[in-house]
């Protein structure tokens, strides 16, 4: 293993990056010599500089091959964006369409609604180009620190990052929402009426102690002087409601998405609270959104999803 070293953006070599870049996605040095038109020793050679220059080794052995590292994991990344969009340039260039789509990397919290997700990303693929969309689901904190990798080019949240995180980091408000409660029939009818005294007691499905969702209703709960029996506890949105559809307890889900709720879930309104609000967040490593699918899920939400937000996207 090489040491790794402080490399500055004008010693780091493109062309030892591209070289790279292909053998990593053409899966050998042998392939990539026919695909590059270049002898074996040549392209191994530029490998090796790029490790050179980066101080750590780009692959690693397993078996009788070798595989990406680590690093080379990490490096792979990003020279996919990098010839990525030079890809779509020289096709632009040459006056021609580009084949390969634009991909969009999001990180989405388990706590969010796939639902609210769903929504908020869907204007991505209403673009003038094709969109290879890719969704990752995790803890927001791991979402942070991948975002501080490089990892996504978008992160979905329902609190933005706050100042003492060591993650450089923008957010963009795209708006809020009411809350709602939902609960299957049987529940409904008899938790409908003096809603939401009427909670009191009642079943409820919660989202996991910690996140935002949770100290609202928690917060709600105690100025309303009730106490509904929390019968289960969920980090996962998607689950949560997997339990409230089968009758197990009653869920508070962003207004928003209500319809949907209803006909995916099978379960009815009980009561909105729209005194409690929803945000929805963008967050990005730009401060100015530069990415064409990002953009456009910004604007949309701005414009016609959640609750309006004034100024130019930012």
């Amino acid at each position: 293993m090489l040491r790794r070293h402080q490399t500055k953006l004008e010693r780091l070599n493109f062309h030892h990056l591209f070289y790279f870049w292909v053998v990593a996605e053409e899966g050998s040095v042998t392939a990539a010599s026919k695909r590059l038109n270049l002898a074996q020793p040549s392209v191994s050679s530029q490998v090796r500089k790029l490790e050179e220059e980066l101080g750590g080794e780009l692959f690693e052995k397993a078996g009788r091959g070798r595989v990406l590292s680590q690093l080379g994991r990490e490096v792979h990344l990003h020279a996919e964006r990098i010839f990525g969009e030079g890809q779509h340039l020289v096709d632009f260039l040459n006056g021609k369409a580009s084949k390969k789509p634009t991909r969009l990397v999001v990180g989405v919290p388990n706590s969010m609604p796939k639902l609210l997700a769903y929504r908020l990303l869907r204007p991505a693929y209403q673009l003038d180009r094709s969109v290879e969309l890719v969704c990752l689901a995790s803890q927001y904190e791991d979402l942070l620190s991948d975002l501080a990798l490089n990892r996504f080019d978008l992160v979905l949240a329902s609190v933005p990052i706050a100042p003492h995180v060591k993650v450089r980091a923008f957010n963009h408000l795209l708006g809020d929402s009411g809350l709602a409660l939902f609960g299957t029939k049987a529940l409904a009818d008899r938790y409908r009426a003096g809603f939401p005294h009427s909670l009191n007691e009642a079943p409820m499905l919660l989202p996991a102690a910690g996140t935002e969702l949770r100290r609202t209703l928690d917060y709600w709960f105690q100025q309303l002087g009730i106490a509904p029996s929390c019968v289960g506890e969920f980090n996962d949105s998607g689950l949560l409601k997997e339990f409230g559809g089968a009758g197990q307890g009653l869920f508070a889900i962003p207004a928003v998405i209500q319809a949907e709720v209803c006909q995916q879930y099978g379960v009815e309104v009980i009561g909105e609270a729209s005194e409690l609000r929803e945000s929805v967040y963008a967050i990005t490593q730009q401060k100015r959104i530069v990415h064409p699918g990002v953009q456009a899920i910004v604007k949309a939400a701005r414009d016609t999803f959640l609750v309006q937000t004034t100024g130019e996207l930012s």
